[in-house]
């Protein structure tokens, strides 16, 4: 399984460009996906650089309903209107990032909605032998505190976002099994613990943000969420990717905690599994 991160918040290559968004693209034995999309097209450049087929690609997966994982699927679509695309219908509702000094709509474009190959999910699915999707993790150990302005619009009134509308990646592929969650914003323990409730086991390997960035400094509590989460993915056996909504500061805290069981992925970067 080969895996080239088309977008990131970084990159190490002048050539590359780097947004606040995600976009993986993965090739299995029998098919070559997307797992987000980015913020922008800029992803569909960053592709051509790497020299990166999008129009060979057979599935796309949106992994929730943010602008910044989905915000270049139009295009795609423009050059590839043939790729399966798979999300939950809970992503097509309007998220907002709520603030005092902040009132910022960051769902989905509607037009998403609209495209004829896209496939509208309502719970788990197996697509086939190397693909599945889960969603409804419930669980709420170190829940990322940044979600708390994260709001869902009903009528005209904001309630929390509970994140039932991401979904989750499981790609097998001869006897690994690696596991796509876009920013893990259910919280990266709880979604593995439900991970095993329905496999039994750990995955090989883990690609996803951990949604612990801060625009400011980290408080004590912060620290304390970060660390924690890195001590029980320490104990587990599973190779851990990482990025995006992760920060940098506290990927670092991370790092110290889970050495080479942790790596950071950057526009440009390419994972063999």
């Amino acid at each position: 399984m080969r895996i080239v991160t088309l977008m990131e918040n970084i990159t190490k290559s002048e050539s590359l460009r780097a947004e606040h968004g995600l976009s993986l693209y993965i090739e299995t034995k029998n098919h070559k996906l997307l797992s987000d999309c980015g913020c922008t097209d800029a992803f569909l450049e960053n592709a051509k650089t790497l020299g990166v087929d999008l129009q060979s690609v057979d599935s796309v997966f949106l992994s929730h309903g943010h602008y910044d994982h989905s915000g270049g699927i139009l295009p795609f679509t423009g050059i590839n209107p043939t790729a399966a695309i798979y999300m939950q219908e809970k992503e097509l509702l309007p998220y907002y990032h709520k603030t005092e000094m902040e009132d910022r709509y960051i769902g989905i474009d509607p037009a998403i909605g609209q495209l004829t190959q896209l496939n509208v999910l309502n719970g788990d699915i197996v697509i086939d032998e190397e693909l599945a999707l889960f969603t409804n993790v419930t669980g709420r150990e170190l829940w990322p505190k940044g979600n708390l302005e994260l709001k869902k619009k009903v009528g005209d009134n904001y309630v929390q976002d509970e994140f039932d509308h991401e979904q989750y990646l499981v790609i097998t592929e001869e006897n690994k099994k690696v596991l796509i969650s876009g920013c893990a914003h259910n919280g990266i323990l709880n979604i593995l613990k439900h991970y095993y409730s329905l496999y039994g086991s750990y995955p090989d390997a883990v690609i996803s943000g951990f949604h612990m960035k801060k625009k400011s400094g980290y408080t004590n509590e912060d620290i304390v969420t970060i660390k924690e989460t890195a001590e029980q993915l320490s104990k587990l056996p599973t190779k851990f990717y990482t990025g995006h909504c992760t920060g940098e500061e506290p990927y670092e805290m991370m790092k110290e905690i889970m050495d080479g069981q942790l790596e950071y992925v950057y526009s440009g970067s390419v994972v063999e599994i």
